[in-house]
């Protein structure tokens, strides 16, 4: 799988990184290499969750929500 990411400089130094696929996914670091190990570990975090099909139940809604 691969993502895009967007790498910043920080102002005080080195650097931080945005996932914008995968909200709320950042990381920072000091080096370009270990910028690049930080963002894999963020990435395999933020995609880490149980995912499951919602039962197909007609007294139930699916709504979508922004938090």
């Amino acid at each position: 799988m691969k993502v895009k990411v967007i790498v910043h400089k920080a102002e005080e130094g080195g650097f931080w990184a945005e996932v914008p696929s995968i909200p709320g996914c950042v990381s920072q670091a000091e080096t370009m290499e270990e910028l690049k190990s930080n963002l894999k570990e963020a990435i395999e975090g933020c995609l880490s969750l149980d995912v499951f099909e919602p039962e197909n139940d007609p007294a139930s809604e699916v709504i979508e929500m922004a938090v």
